[in-house]
């Protein structure tokens, strides 16, 4: 079901969403959260189709607000907000309000989200492009308990990683990061099956200007404490980890951005599952944590120029010349609970 509102308010808006749940005969409220989706209209229909399908796991109440450009200074100074309400199956599970600002209103965003929030209910809000500069200063991201980002989505992916370090408050997160989770899962379980093992460098290799290949490169260097090196490959996405140990490399390689395959020294070779995610699988991860993840940043913070390149590693914190690395049984522990974040 679908209402449309042209210069419209708030209230209209919540009175259309109470006409349209009981139209269907369904007024009781079931959802956990409300997500923020702030867009512009060409990604506004994907990013919405993600939320959609992420609330099958997660029933929220979805704000999507896009704010449109006016070509003329009369146009920039009218303010009206138009809105389509969908509930019902044409919201996925839960309810959706697709709000367009116009004119001066889209200095005030929050005060139009503001009384369409669910009361007594988490607040996630979503960049899929565009995010401000400092999340958590933005005057919608200020009502939030979850702040998510995509630095994928920047011009220049590597350099946004060091002013999202820059700006770090809890509750920030990156789509970058969620990518990578599957890869920090193997590579912790892969430790676990080598109790002892001295771990004296590592390589992590994917294409340019993907953020997730420096964020899993910071995390092992953050979490093993040892040399790391960022090499390039064709892709797609990340394609490939090797630690170096006395035992010999245990490397877990994917090539076709679907399977993997895991290798260690002594034990046969192991096809893993290894596929690249859609966005609404990575949304419905990101909703089932609402507290600040300490283990992203950590890894954010420990900085993307501390990372080498191939012949040219960068030791680690209070690494210096001359000393030992970190048996990787001090090490592997804090990995694999990082990993379960």
């Amino acid at each position: 079901m679908k209402i449309d509102l042209t210069d419209t308010t708030a209230s209209r808006i919540n009175n259309a969403l109470v006409q349209g749940r009981r139209a269907l005969g369904a007024p009781a409220v079931g959802m956990v959260l409300t997500l923020v989706i702030v867009t512009d209209e060409e990604h506004a229909y994907d990013a919405l189709k993600a939320a959609d399908d992420a609330s099958r796991e997660h029933p929220s109440r979805k704000l999507v607000v896009i704010k449109r450009v006016s070509r003329s200074p009369r146009d920039r100074a009218k303010a009206r907000l138009d809105a389509e309400v969908r509930v019902g199956g044409d919201a996925g599970t839960g309810e959706t309000v697709v709000l367009r600002l116009h004119g001066e209103v889209i200095d005030h965003a929050q005060s139009v989200v503001l009384p369409l929030l669910l009361p007594d209910a988490p607040v996630v809000v979503w960049w899929p492009v565009a995010a401000p500069a400092d999340p958590a200063k933005d005057p919608l991201g200020a009502l939030a308990q979850r702040r998510v980002t995509d630095t994928y989505a920047c011009e220049d992916p590597v350099a946004e990683l060091d002013r999202r370090a820059a700006t770090y408050a809890p509750g920030d997160t990156d789509m970058a990061w969620t990518r990578i989770t599957p890869w920090r899962s193997m590579l912790a379980a892969a430790l676990d099956q080598q109790p002892g093992v001295q771990i004296t460098a590592a390589e992590v290799a994917g294409e340019a200007y993907n953020p997730s290949a420096e964020l899993l490169a910071m995390w092992l260097a953050d979490r093993l404490g040892v040399p790391v090196t960022r090499s390039v490959s064709g892709g797609p996405g990340l394609t490939a980890v090797r630690l170096e140990t006395q035992n010999g490399p245990i490397t877990l390689d994917r090539v076709d951005g679907s399977l993997a395959t895991l290798t260690m020294q002594g034990q046969p070779d192991r096809a893993v599952a290894l596929k690249r995610r859609d966005t609404s699988e990575l949304m419905a991860e990101e909703l089932r944590r609402l507290d600040p993840d300490d283990t992203y940043a950590s890894a954010l913070k420990y900085g993307v120029d501390r990372l080498g390149t191939p012949g040219a590693a960068v030791p680690a914190t209070g690494e210096k010349a001359g000393e030992k690395p970190a048996p990787a049984k001090k090490a592997a522990a804090p990995a694999k609970k990082a990993a379960a974040k």
